[in-house]
């Protein structure tokens, strides 16, 4: 997909932005996992989340190839939308950004507040990106697709610069949305020539990936119902799962209730706020807790967008969600 070279340049590309993350050693976490864990906190970034490294990229090579582009045009659940909306608007360059009817309102509201136009459509990621699609070809405007090679090389960057601090990690647990992050994971650690085991992470209620992975051709979900909505994809992307199923060593589903006692366990053990899918990953090491013992532990925060009203009625409660699961961290 790139060079080493490239992922460099992308890095001073995204720097210009946003500053190095940090990758934190919490002593409360180790207590709870028995081993030692380091959090990449893409938390910690101008939207909340990894995604804005993309859009950065994304939006450099389309300004110096088209650089009289009417407009982009993508579809979200809010992290890949904010990130559009927020390299856009620096790049003076008009985004609109579809979602499903039921969206995070905050999410929505960021990416207003970047500049977008927000068009809602459809009761899935699914539907709004199909309508999207059409309305790119009605409307003449650049469609930015969810996966892509320029998004993956933004996103590599957070990829670079943690194993360039923690080169000896045995492990790293990523959530899997539309694959660009673990995808960046991946090709980072084979250009550094490190040999880090990843393992991929989704949602019980959203496994097209591990399901793909599984049977090791493309499998689509007809529904993708989990109340982590970074994670919600019903369609694996093909050059995505190729990469993930040469790359990752497995793919590990986890519940809404495993997820949400994940987001209590970061806020307990770090006081940082994290998304459904910003904490599968954590969520995914409770689980296979009995495997880390003595194992060198990465968990990519990607993300801390979440709703108030999502957070109380899923994380402030007990371990019973809305889905009436029970967690096990």
């Amino acid at each position: 997909m790139f060079n080493l070279a490239e992922l460099e340049r992308a890095h001073e590309i995204v720097g210009q932005a946003v500053p190095p993350t940090p990758a934190h050693a919490w002593p409360l976490l180790a207590r709870r996992l028995g081993t030692h864990v380091i959090v990449k906190h893409e938390n910690h970034t101008p939207i909340g989340a990894f995604k804005v490294r993309g859009g950065l990229t994304y939006l450099d090579r389309l300004r110096r190839e088209q650089p009289g582009v009417p407009g982009i045009i993508s579809a979200t659940r809010g992290n890949h939308g904010q990130s559009l909306a927020f390299a856009a608007s620096r790049a003076g360059v008009p985004a609109t950004i579809y979602v499903p009817y039921g969206n995070s309102v905050e999410k929505n509201r960021a990416m207003q507040a970047f500049g977008a136009r927000l068009v809602e459509h459809g009761d899935d990621f699914q539907s709004a990106r199909e309508e999207a699609y059409r309305e790119a070809d009605r409307a003449g405007l650049h469609i930015v697709p969810a996966f892509h090679r320029d998004l993956v090389l933004g996103v590599s960057t957070y990829a670079l610069e943690l194993f360039r601090n923690a080169p000896d990690l045995d492990v790293l647990y990523v959530p899997i949305g539309q694959g660009s992050g673990i995808c960046g994971c991946i090709l980072a650690r084979d250009l550094l020539g490190l040999k880090t085991e990843i393992v991929g992470v989704q949602s019980t209620e959203a496994p097209a990936y591990a399901l793909s992975f599984a049977s090791g051709t493309l499998v689509k979900t007809n529904s993708s119902d989990t109340l982590a909505d970074g994670m919600a994809t019903r369609v694996p992307d093909e050059e995505a799962l190729a990469i993930i199923r040469k790359g990752a060593s497995r793919i590990v589903q986890v519940t809404d209730a495993e997820i949400g006692a994940a987001i209590r366990a970061y806020w307990t053990d770090t006081h940082n706020l994290a998304e459904g899918a910003g904490a599968a990953a954590l969520a995914a090491a409770c689980q296979e807790k009995s495997k880390l013992q003595g194992r060198r532990l990465g968990l990519i925060l990607s993300g801390g967008n979440i709703d108030f009203d999502l957070f109380r009625q899923w994380v402030g409660t007990d371990a019973t969600t809305a889905h009436g699961q029970r967690a096990v961290a």
